[in-house]
């Protein structure tokens, strides 16, 4: 008898034994109509520019689709990796729950770019299975689901990229075998007019190890939705971000850790700096863990450097914690300036102020790049973020990575 694929589905709509009705999260539904039109004062939706994600909430955007889907989805992966098409109908059967409005268009739309990936138990693959995807237009709202499926005991590592510009609503569902091994990676590398809407969804397999990092700079609106359930205990979720707002851009990551299966491990370090007027970033950590969640450990961790005046940053993390048997629960967050001691420290030691500044902000991403140790991702991080510092301080000719 052969082993499944991957652990078996769950999604966040099914009851669990004990189980107590959060205020962290909303109800998911793949009908729309439980989706309304936001207004901004809904609590998942209070720091989004509406206005600016309107193309995407609309329904206008299904009719919108029909004319041409504006984007292109390349998945490359090794022999044994089987890739094929989804029709929307069958999303159902595979995918998650929508959680918010953005979603369910995106799961609705029959025009939607739809894929299923199986990566088989047992397999190990050196080389990353990387998923592109190209936004060709901005004038014409689109959609994509994608499926991606990780056997047992598999060891693989997932690089998904956006570029271009679009108009974008997706989904994404990463159903990880037990025992699996997973790198999941996403680089936001969007042109400035790009708006952008996603939800993440990961379901963790029986003493699955599980790391995920986000790298968002590019784009002028982009909110990520990410959310981690447990299909059995020993499930280990580590979870990385670094992000870089510009002048004008709203960049939002929220993240939701469903510890449901005693004995499971979760654990998020995100950062970000943000430079230029009107420069937005929000973070939302919300961490729920449920009566039946005990010998659980979790800590969640959101910093971000304020590099000019006219910036905003807002950082809200969550704990629900519906058991007191736990191995521990905790969370930070913060947000500042350059540090005066650290300027001082290396002017006193001949670093003109801007290479200074420079330094202290590489400085500051030195940890989420050793985390991802991903050598193509950690590389291209370090190069990016010395292409955002240009910006404001200029060229330099002695940037070396830590």
């Amino acid at each position: 008898m052969s082993a499944p694929v991957a652990a078996p589905h769950k999604g966040h709509n099914v009851a669990i034994e004990g189980d107590v009705e959060s205020h962290l999260h909303p109800t998911p539904s793949w009908e729309i109509a439980d989706h309304p039109m936001p207004t901004g004062r809904e609590e998942i939706w209070r720091f989004t520019p509406i206005k600016t994600f309107t193309p995407v909430l609309s329904e206008v955007a299904l009719e919108s689709s029909q004319e041409a889907n504006a984007i292109d989805v390349d998945v490359q992966g090794a022999d044994g990796i089987t890739i094929t098409e989804l029709a929307t109908s069958e999303l159902k059967g595979l995918a998650e729950t929508p959680q918010d409005r953005l979603s369910a268009l995106a799961a609705a739309d029959p025009h939607a770019v739809n894929r299923h990936v199986v990566i088989p138990a047992e397999a190990s693959f050196k080389a990353p299975v990387e998923v592109v995807v190209t936004g060709r237009s901005s004038d014409i709202p689109c959609h994509h689901n994608v499926v991606i499926e990780i056997g047992n005991h598999a060891e693989v590592t997932v690089i998904v990229r956006h570029r271009g510009v679009a108009h974008l609503g997706e989904n994404w569902t990463f159903r990880i075998g037990d025992g699996a091994h997973a790198t999941v990676l996403f680089v936001q590398e969007w042109d400035d007019a790009a708006i952008h809407g996603a939800q993440i969804s990961f379901e963790i397999g029986r003493d699955a190890t599980v790391r995920t990092a986000q790298a968002s700079f590019g784009g002028k609106a982009v909110r990520i939705c990410q959310t981690a359930s447990y299909c059995g205990p020993g499930g280990n979720l580590t979870q990385l971000g670094a992000y870089f707002a510009d002048a004008g851009q709203h960049i939002e990551h929220r993240l939701f850790v469903d510890h449901d299966a005693p004995s499971t491990e979760s654990h998020v370090d995100f950062r970000g700096c943000l430079q230029g007027k009107d420069a937005h970033s929000v973070w939302i950590g919300d961490v729920l863990i449920r009566p039946v969640a005990e010998d659980i450990d979790t800590y969640e961790s959101n910093k971000n450097l304020v590099l000019t005046e006219g910036c905003r940053a807002d950082a809200v993390p969550n704990l629900e914690i519906q058991t007191g048997n736990i191995r521990g629960a905790g969370h930070s967050a913060s947000t500042g300036r350059f540090d005066a001691e650290q300027l001082f420290y290396l002017q006193s030691r001949g670093v003109e102020e801007a290479e200074a500044r420079r330094l202290v902000v590489h400085g500051f991403f030195t940890d989420i790049v050793r985390k991802i140790d991903v050598p193509e991702i950690s590389e291209e991080l370090v190069a990016r973020i010395e292409a955002e510092l240009v910006e404001s301080l200029g060229s330099s000719t002695s940037v070396e990575e830590d």
